[in-house]
């Protein structure tokens, strides 16, 4: 049956009646959860049902409207084994249409998700059943194709185990998984950038900047000016409006995983945000990379490393020592940062690391800096000349020859 208003509003009402955030977590995100494995609280395929909904949720304190599955934001992580083959009911309680997409799931078209493309979508109140071979093994996700239900809580991980033994050993793991969310509902986000795009950039230079020389010269603002584009605007929504999760948790919240020192503990990372970049770090420990979208790597230790929207990467640490670490991901734009703990017990913490300074975006990085050409093109020499100071000298080079440019330089870390 179709919901009526009434009855969501009901439903509304009632779950911010609970007022706890614990209450509307998935198992496998709940604070001090031990995180072993195939353990993990978790629905185990192959037949799988799932309810999408309204909720009511808490995050930092603040209430908002969520859309759910079984009533969890984030959803229940599924879990199969390679050579199953899926069957996932999935039952729509909204007054509106809804979908799932398996993100990065090689899938039949017709079970893709995509509503208007692969399928009509799920009607409210209707039930559909999604089925497909499980070819492949590693760290994904699902959401919704419809609306703008993602950014509301609609998605979950999911993890396809191989069909043997695991090649990536590891004694413990946790789903790490990062998202972005506002109290605000996404369509009037959307309406407002709409109207100004600028709006919750809230880090723009200023004349202070200039006398100071912390940022870009007058004639770089100049050129800026003359595209009536701004250095700054790296992100269209920012710490302005969005909490930055983990696992459901704000940073005040902060979600603990637990381990015992001289573990090997695998992170199964999932970028669900609808707008944000993160750089991810855990201080004190290296980070050593093992598979990315799901395909095992050859091993690769970092310090840190981006994870742009919709992107998984597995990473193992190793903590030696009996004490908490921070585990933080910091929007790319520096205007906020998701933090979590991991910790021999549950209560510990460790130091919060400050925002590092804002990234100044470069006419290069936006394609605008392009090659000059010199007279023109009817069998005249054509003159390719750049500088940028960030990145060496001038380069010049005659008719024919491709230019390959070096990456853009941001200080800390690179955006690309």
């Amino acid at each position: 049956m179709r919901a009526s208003p009434l009855n969501r509003r009901r439903l509304l009402k009632a779950a911010g009646g609970l007022g706890l955030a614990g209450g509307f977590l998935p198992g496998w995100a709940i604070s001090g959860t031990a995180g072993t494995g195939p353990d993990l609280p978790t629905l185990t395929g192959p037949d799988i049902e799932l309810s999408v909904g309204h909720l009511r949720l808490k995050v930092d304190g603040r209430p908002a409207h969520a859309v759910a599955m079984n009533g969890t934001v984030p959803a229940p992580l599924l879990r199969f084994r390679q050579g199953q083959t899926a069957r996932i009911r999935v039952t729509n309680t909204l007054d509106e249409d809804t979908s799932i997409h398996w993100h990065g799931l090689l899938v039949p078209f017709l079970m893709d998700g995509v509503p208007g493309l692969t399928f009509p979508g799920i009607r409210p109140g209707e039930t559909f059943t999604y089925e497909f071979p499980l070819i492949q093994s590693g760290t994904y996700w699902y959401h919704s194709h419809s609306g703008l239900q993602e950014p509301m809580g609609h998605y979950g991980p999911l993890i396809i185990d191989p069909p043997g033994p695991d090649p990536i050993a590891s004694d413990r793991e946790h789903v790490v998984m990062l998202s972005d969310f506002s109290p605000i509902h996404p369509h009037k986000l959307l309406q407002r950038m709409k109207q100004q795009s600028g709006l919750y950039n809230d880090q723009k230079q200023t004349v202070g900047g200039l006398l100071a020389g912390k940022d870009q010269s007058f004639t770089q603002r100049r050129e800026w000016a003359k595209m009536l584009m701004d250095p700054t605007d790296i992100s269209d929504l920012t710490g302005v409006v969005f909490d930055f999760l983990i696992n459901g948790h704000g940073p005040k919240d902060n979600w603990t995983g637990l381990f015992k020192p001289g573990e090997r503990v695998r992170l199964r990372f999932i970028n669900a945000a609808a707008q944000t970049i993160f750089n991810i770090r855990i201080p004190g420990l290296k980070l050593t990379m093992v598979a990315a979208d799901g395909q095992n790597i050859e091993p690769v230790e970092v310090d840190e490393f981006q994870i742009a929207n919709a992107e998984t990467y597995d990473v193992i640490v190793q903590p030696l020592e009996d004490k908490a670490y921070t585990l933080v991901s910091e929007a790319v734009d520096r205007s906020g940062m998701g933090r979590a703990t991991l910790a021999p017990r549950l209560g510990m913490t460790a130091e919060v690391p400050p925002l590092r300074a804002r990234p100044l975006a470069t006419l290069r990085d936006m394609g605008m800096d392009m090659p000059k050409m010199a007279g023109g093109m009817g069998g005249h020499t054509m003159d390719m000349s750049m500088r940028n100071p960030a990145n060496g000298p001038e380069v010049k080079m005659g008719p024919g020859v491709q230019m390959l440019a070096p990456m853009p330089n941001y200080g800390d870390t690179p955006l690309n």
